[in-house]
């Protein structure tokens, strides 16, 4: 009979062997043996007389749920049978046979079958699995076919290799399994039970032994908390010590065979002698040292009188069952230990003042203690007294000289290496913030000295670079080697360390003085003031939320004659002003309670920005940095390509010619930069100016620094310093400090 399915799983899992035996047999044709496939019909394609045809679907009809094989589908899925089955014993008088249960599980992907039977403990027989795992041929006559899950059902009986087992049972799934295959199950029967295991179970009850010993079995005690440790701190104030002084202890209680030991925690320098251990692990008793019995007195088993002779293990003894003379001793279990807790070691009085947290969860857990506020023992350490350190001698750096006074190991002053990792150039950061700067002086010649003031944030160091300019008579260069710069006005020679220029301290607008010389700084990159206001919580100056508040508590008064002011700048009503006017406005309004750093910080919030010459110039800023880093040089030969193809010598190019060309000369740039580089460099027919695409890129002749944007250095001695943004729109500002207007 044909394996119904369920619903949508195919025929599929009639695989591997089922396929080798059951669809094909050995016949003969024209005389020569050969495989003949049994579903072959006959003559005109009727069934021969005898034949089965399997059918292609289960009893449900095709197309009920999914197609999945039966190994998909049936994974994991295995019905479980109980069974039992006789097996003779003929060497034995007291028992003729033996009833033996186990289980059967047919699994379902592979009609595979297991038998196991339970490991019962002393049985003396080898259990486990009696069937290993896989498929089961049937009985004689039916060998070449195979059990199959219609062959199983409750109360009938199977033969595995000769050996009939009986099923009694199977569990919850494999009846819902069965019945939805449309297997009408019989009702379950209960299993025998062993006739010589009931015996033998009768003889154990009613056997009553001739001396019934006292059975002492701490191994589930051990096996349950083998490793675990109860840890309390206590103390000890010895009262024969001289000074009197408390010492401490660590008391350990193992929980698997309720012993405990305790270990001396010995300060430094006490003076005391370190020992292994204050007191060994044993039990502990509880009235000691008034439980301190003689060797033999304390005994597991009182014997009362021995009979015969000991050699051999022949003699005879008689125990004192009744344990007339037997000594009973109290020893600290864990329910004795607790915080606050008063224990007698051998006379000696400790106090239990504090444990750990696994002892802490071991009470909550056993007897649902949650008080375990620990007792102080330990006077409150005095006052550390303040260090004072001589002042500075003016030899080598402050930190060199204050670690000369740190120990009488001289070290080098510690550095912060984690600020140097996180502050270290990465890539395209450089983290590093350049100003453009001009000497605060009445020197007509020192006042058109432009420097560049760099701040290194990885250490916190600043240099100082100045220009070179032509027939200024000054020789450009490094004004100020790279150092920490301290703060003026602050004594030489003091205990207390110097203060340093910080980040905070550098600002487009503010003056410092390096060594003598006062700056007023004027500019900065485009890189100083991104990274300021990414930065805003440490740069309030670029930060527009503060900012604003500060604004709007002067306007606030003033609101509707501020708004006539701005209205009154923009006569065309274009909702944008010039920086400049923007500028004069907020000194008009304000006066000088804003720098020129935190102006342009509004600027750059609420201006109007030429996105497209800026990311041009980062493009090629960046393309710089690869073709100098390459070591391409081969402009001149660009250029002559690039015109020898422009046939009309009209300067410009399409844009697919230019990269073909820029790709034979093997440019060393990412096709995604190369198209964008194209892109910006066209005009408005769409067309290539290649020669100002090669002098873009021309690292040797027009360098462009990765971090610098200023463009006309001529202009940055002027007052108010170049800004980058030219357009303001100020109706935002104003419903950022009014709110809207109705």
């Amino acid at each position: 009979m044909a394996l119904p399915l369920l619903p949508g799983v195919s025929r599929d899992r009639n695989i591997g062997k089922e396929k080798f035996h059951k669809s094909q047999h050995w016949g003969f044709c024209n005389n020569v043996a050969m495989l003949v496939n049994e579903n072959k019909p006959g003559v005109g394609g009727k069934p021969l007389p005898g034949q089965k045809l399997t059918p292609k679907y289960s009893v449900f009809p095709e197309g009920m749920g999914s197609d999945a094989p039966a190994w998909v589908a049936f994974d994991k899925q295995v019905l479980s049978f109980d069974a039992y089955f006789d097996e003779e014993v003929p060497d034995k008088n007291q028992e003729l046979y033996r009833i033996r249960h186990c289980k059967i599980y047919f699994y379902l992907e592979d009609d595979t079958i297991q038998v196991i039977e339970p490991r019962v403990k002393n049985s003396g027989i080898p259990q486990g699995t009696i069937v290993q795992r896989h498929r089961i041929p049937l009985p004689p006559p039916c060998e070449d076919q195979f059990y199959t899950i219609d062959h199983f059902n409750i109360n009938i009986e199977v033969t595995f290799y000769a050996r009939k087992y009986k099923i009694t049972d199977c569990d919850q799934f494999t009846k819902n399994f069965l019945r939805k295959m449309g297997v009408r199950l019989n009702p379950p029967t209960s299993r025998p039970d062993d006739p010589y295991t009931q015996e033998r179970q009768k003889t154990l009850d009613s056997m009553t032994p001739f001396r019934p010993y006292e059975r002492i079995d701490t191994l589930k005690q051990f096996l349950e908390h083998d490793g675990h440790v109860l840890r309390f701190f206590c103390v000890w104030d010895d009262p024969q010590s001289m000074f009197h002084d408390p010492r401490e202890l660590v008391l350990h209680y193992y929980l698997s065979d309720d012993t405990i030991d305790i270990k001396e925690i010995v300060p430094i320098n006490s003076g005391r002698d370190a020992v292994p251990l204050f007191l060994r692990r044993d039990k502990l008793p509880k009235h000691a040292p008034m439980g301190l019995y003689q060797p033999g007195t304390i005994t597991d088993r009182t014997v009362l009188n021995v009979l015969g002779n000991l050699v051999g293990n022949k003699g005879r003894y008689i125990l004192d069952n009744r344990k007339t003379g037997a000594v009973h001793q109290e020893f600290y279990k864990d329910s004795d230990l607790k915080i606050g807790a008063v224990i007698n070691v051998w006379g000696r009085k400790i106090i239990l003042c504090d444990c750990d947290e696994f002892t802490k969860e071991y009470y909550r857990t056993k007897y649902g203690i949650e008080d375990f506020t620990p007792v102080p023992y330990k006077a409150p350490p005095p006052p550390k007294p303040e260090k004072t350190f001589p002042p500075y001698t003016g030899f080598g750096s402050e930190e060199d000289s204050l670690c000369s006074c740190m120990g009488l190991i001289l070290k080098p002053p510690a550095k912060d290496f984690k600020k140097f990792l996180e502050k270290d150039r990465i890539g395209m950061e450089s983290n590093i913030l350049r100003f453009l700067a001009k000497l605060i002086t009445d020197s007509p010649i020192d006042k058109d000295r432009k420097l560049i003031i760099s701040y290194f944030l990885s250490d916190d160091t600043i240099s100082v670079f100045e220009h070179v300019q032509r027939n200024s008579g000054i020789h450009g260069g490094k004004f100020l080697e790279r150092g920490r710069i301290k703060k003026p006005g602050q004594e030489l020679f003091k205990s207390e360390p110097s203060e340093y220029f910080k980040a905070q301290d550098l600002f487009v607008g503010a003056r410092v003085c390096f060594h003598g010389h006062n700056f007023l700084l004027v500019d900065a990159d485009e890189y100083t003031f991104n990274y300021m206001e990414k930065h805003a919580n440490e740069f309030s100056v670029a930060d527009v939320g503060v900012i604003l508040k500060k604004l709007k508590v002067i306007t606030k008064p003033r609101s509707w004659e501020i708004r006539q002011l701005f209205a009154a700048t923009d006569p065309d009503h274009n909702k944008v002003i010039e920086y400049d006017a923007f500028r004069n406005l907020i000194v008009s309004i304000t006066g000088e309670a804003f720098s020129d750093h935190e102006m342009m910080t509004l600027g750059r919030y609420y201006g109007v920005k030429d996105e497209r010459e800026t990311d041009l110039h980062y493009l090629l800023a960046v393309a710089q940095e690869q073709l100098k880093k390459n070591r391409f040089e081969n402009f001149e030969q660009l250029t002559a390509v690039l015109q020898y193809n422009d046939r009309e010598k009209c300067g410009v190019l399409p844009r697919e010619v230019c990269r073909t060309i820029c790709k034979s000369f093997k440019l060393p740039l990412a096709d995604d930069d190369l198209q964008a580089l194209l892109t910006m460099s066209e005009d408005d027919d769409k067309q290539v100016e290649y020669k100002k695409f090669v002098d873009g890129l021309n690292w040797r002749e027009n360098p462009i620094p990765v971090f610098q944007t200023i463009k006309n250095e001529d202009d940055w001695t002027r007052q108010p310093p170049i800004f980058r943004v030219k357009e303001i729109k100020y109706l935002p500002l104003l419903d950022d400090l009014f709110g809207k207007e109705e």
